[in-house]
């Protein structure tokens, strides 16, 4: 339970990035510059928020494999999360591929990160 206790606030800066980026996609192009870099800057802090708190678990060995599977998969729709808002912003590429690709990434990642939390706390 402290486990999942100590991604509590990096999981409510998820939250408020989504409820952001929900809010900036119902505001329409061109995108409303303050809520696109609020919605940037709090998903850049629930990254890097969640990369520390990570970062001082100490990892079941007998499951070290798949917890880190779980999180390169995590940190590739990260940058895919990026990579697409990005390009979504600048008009770079096909809209509605980009749009695919920033739909589907937050829920595979919400999915590899609630398997690592749920194998951390089994085991702790």
């Amino acid at each position: 339970m402290e486990t999942i206790m100590k991604f509590t606030f990096p999981g409510i800066l998820f939250a408020l990035t989504l409820a952001f980026g929900f809010w900036l996609s119902h505001a329409g192009k061109p995108y409303n510059g303050l809520l696109f870099n609020i919605h940037k800057l709090i998903a850049l802090s629930a990254v890097i928020l969640a990369v520390l708190r990570f970062s001082r678990i100490s990892m079941p060995v007998d499951s070290l494999a798949l917890i880190v599977g779980l999180l390169v998969i995590g940190f590739l729709c990260v940058i895919a999360l990026f990579a697409s808002g990005a390009l979504m912003s600048a008009g770079k590429l096909d809209y509605v591929l980009m749009l695919t690709i920033h739909r589907v990434a937050p829920v595979l990642l919400v999915l590899c990160c609630a398997l690592v939390l749920y194998i951390l706390a089994r085991k702790s």
